[in-house]
């Protein structure tokens, strides 16, 4: 069976979740992972540089 939900929530962000990862600079990249800096910030970054 097809799940319908599949993808909505990235339609709702702003550029569908794309954009440049602050991390790596690859650009038209899904940002979708939350990462914290040393300044206890968190920003978005891509699934490559979720952990480091």
């Amino acid at each position: 069976m097809a799940k319908k939900n599949r993808g909505k929530l990235l339609n709702k962000l702003p550029a569908r979740g794309r954009g440049k990862c602050p991390l790596c600079e690859k650009t038209g990249i899904k940002l979708l992972y939350p990462y914290r800096t040393e300044t206890n910030t968190l920003i978005q970054v891509c699934k490559n540089c979720r952990k480091k």
